[in-house]
């Protein structure tokens, strides 16, 4: 199977990502366990413009994150992975199975108690990490693979996207709502009167997410409906769409993504962390990820292959499929960003981040073993 040379961009930067997310997460691990704990956490809770400088990274930057995911999933709609109905059915299946088995996992831990609103966390898929430790399985990795774990991870954090949406907007403000989604309508009027100049998409943009921000939906939904709103035309190198998305590449590896990390990861481990392992959310959060994620995957995967209505790529077969699930497993930016929303309590907050890096780094080691095998 071909790769297009902006999918070969987008995975070489994703892997490139995932090793630098990993720096940045055991660099604020160490460091909010030391004398410098204090100073550090002051930073990311400086205020700027009346937010904290945490606060506008998950919901300023990461929509810019958010507006290169919409980009590629636009991309794989369009000309890639997800173009044939036939093709895109194994990863949307699996992406689903992967969702619905989670969450019913973390479900039967918390049902009925005060941190059922977690349900959402094992629902997702970290792609920088994912691709990461693909890569690290070696060149003998087919490109079918490649392909189907990306599109089943972008589809995946589409759907968390959705759930932030629909399950975690606290207090909805219909006007400012109403006004955002008029631009994004505006958008998309202009994209069907062929209006290809890239600034009026993004000064549009900078409002509809304004105005999102302030209306009670997380915000970085708005960089998937930018995304979408931006003319796609035929893909080519010339259109603003693939210039957009390629210019996003390095400041979200580089910049947007390691902030995230080092912001988020700020995780005080206290004298009593092993009794964490017992709480309910935490159990749920680790077989969520570690068990549900692979599980949803290969049983919904197998279905649609089993009544034919999916075909097998080239150099897939079910084992690399499982493999692809277990990476699937692997949370981090998703998962803390929706433990943000999920939860009030600080300690759980931390705590929850502490059980999604456990089972992130248990589902990466099981994932990298399975496929260094199944790809001999």
């Amino acid at each position: 199977m071909p790769l297009t040379k902006l999918f070969k961009s987008f995975f070489e930067s994703e892997k490139a990502g995932g090793l630098i997310l990993l720096l940045c997460t055991a660099f604020s691990l160490v460091i909010s366990n030391t004398s410098f704990s204090e100073s550090y956490l002051e930073i990311w809770h400086f205020p700027v413009a009346n937010h904290s400088f945490e606060h506008w990274i998950n919901d300023g930057l990461m929509a810019i994150f958010f507006l290169m995911i919409g980009l590629e999933l636009e991309r794989e709609v369009y000309i890639g992975e997800l173009s044939k109905i036939k093709d895109a059915i194994l990863p949307i299946s699996g992406a689903l199975g992967g969702m619905l088995f989670p969450a019913l996992i973390f479900f039967l831990f918390n049902a009925g108690t005060k941190t059922q609103s977690g349900i959402g966390i094992p629902m997702a898929t970290d792609i920088a990490f994912a691709l990461g430790i693909l890569s690290l399985v070696g060149n003998k990795v087919p490109n079918s693979l490649k392909v189907f774990l990306t599109a089943l991870a972008v589809i995946d954090d589409l759907g968390a996207i959705i759930v932030i949406a629909l399950f975690y907007t606290k207090t909805l403000y219909f006007a400012n709502l109403l006004i955002s989604l008029a631009i994004f309508a505006g958008l998309l009027v202009l994209n069907r009167m062929k209006v290809y100049q890239l600034w009026i998409y993004l000064v549009a943009g900078v409002f509809m997410w304004y105005f999102m921000l302030n209306s009670g939906v997380h915000a970085t939904i708005t960089g998937v409906l930018l995304a979408f709103a931006i003319p796609f035309q035929d893909g080519t190198e010339k259109t603003i769409s693939y210039k957009l998305q390629h210019f996003l590449h390095k400041p979200v590896v580089y910049v947007i993504l390691p902030l995230f990390a080092l912001c988020n990861t700020a995780i005080i481990i206290g004298p009593d962390w092993l009794h964490n392992f017992s709480e309910n959310y935490s159990l749920g959060i680790i077989f969520g990820l570690i068990i549900g994620k692979p599980l949803g995957i290969i049983i919904f995967s197998y279905v649609v292959i089993k009544f034919g209505l999916a075909k097998i790529p080239r150099g897939l077969n079910l084992k690399k499929i499982l493999g692809a699930g277990f990476l699937g497993g692997i949370g981090f930016t998703m998962s803390i960003f929706i433990s943000l929303l999920a939860f009030e309590d600080a300690e759980i907050i931390n705590n929850a981040k502490f059980m999604i890096l456990v089972a992130s780094l248990l589902s990466g080691i099981i994932g990298f073993l399975w496929l260094k095998k199944a790809c001999k």
